[in-house]
């Protein structure tokens, strides 16, 4: 850790000599009361003379890089519900910002009224809804395998991108900490939204220690390294269920084709996918969206 502290005062300090940052902030759970053995170091930082957002890892710490326009424009709100990475920026440290705009974005963010709050969780869950009548839609116009797994697919991402972050507005907080993703999840919202959370725990259908062995077994073959690294992390820190979500999740957006055209894989490829994807435990097509949809309807009524 020492090593990766000290790279990681000596980038700082780079950084916020460069006359083109200008805003710089820590994020994530590294250096925090929430740190683990699989946290990283990241920096966010606001530039000048960049076109896009991007980001690279270097000697193990994590670059977020923006450009400085976003400063500005994301202390609007509707801007910033639209398209900023609303997590990140209300949990981030502030390292350097001159202007003061980081700071005021944040305080925006912290300050939103009860009104403006109920408005943004209105439009996460009519997105949600969108999503969900869609993909009823498409299973309504096939029921073979792999519509019955892109339907549960659909509602996990609908549960995680929409009914999360909603769920959360009720308590004026943000979604952190992906890869522990559902430990924060009943951490944060167990005790106030029992049901929600336990919608959740029916989608993925986790299992614990075994079936995270399971999953990150069946990543040989699949080119999934660098999500098998990962996963490896947080199992070996004891975040079983979040190596399988994160498992799950990832073998869905690599492999959509595949689950596609599931009939015309092999039987070892279908395997390995099945435990992947948790075919065998999880809820298929039609059951695993009214489950997302019960779901929703737990969020809009506090449950």
């Amino acid at each position: 850790m020492q090593g990766i502290d000290s790279d990681l005062e000596k980038l700082q300090e780079r950084l916020i000599a460069d006359r083109k940052v200008r805003a710089l902030a820590a994020v994530g759970s590294y250096g925090t009361d929430q740190q683990w053995r699989g946290s990283v170091p990241t920096l966010l930082s606001f530039e000048r003379g960049l076109l896009s957002d991007h980001s690279e890892l270097r000697a193990g710490i994590l670059h977020l890089r923006q450009p400085y326009e976003k400063l500005d424009s994301w202390r609007d709100w509707d801007t910033a519900q639209a398209e900023a990475p609303l997590a990140t920026l209300a949990t981030a440290r502030v390292l350097y910002d001159p202007t003061g705009n980081l700071g005021r974005i944040q305080k925006l963010m912290g300050g939103l009224s009860e009104a403006r709050r109920a408005l943004y969780r209105e439009e996460l869950l009519s997105k949600a809804q969108e999503r969900l009548d869609a993909a009823r839609t498409a299973l309504g116009r096939g029921q073979g395998i792999p519509e019955q797994l892109l339907a549960l697919v659909t509602a996990r991402d609908v549960a995680l991108k929409q009914l999360y972050p909603a769920l959360l507005s009720w308590l004026h907080a943000w979604p952190e900490f992906e890869l522990r993703l559902p430990h924060a999840w009943r951490a944060v919202a167990g005790l106030s939204f029992p049901k929600s959370v336990y919608g959740l725990e029916r989608l993925y259908a986790f299992g614990g220690e075994d079936e995270a062995r399971r999953c990150l077994l069946a990543t040989r073959g699949l080119g999934m390294v660098e999500q098998e690294r990962y996963a490896r992390q947080a199992h070996q820190s004891g975040y079983y269920d979040g190596a399988v979500r994160l498992l799950r999740d990832e073998a869905a957006r690599l492999h959509r084709p595949d689950l596609e055209r599931w009939t015309a894989l092999s039987a070892a490829r279908r395997d390995k996918l099945s435990t992947l994807i948790g075919i065998e435990r999880s809820p298929l097509g039609p059951t695993a969206l009214k489950i997302a949809q019960e779901l929703l309807e737990d969020v809009r009524e506090e449950r």
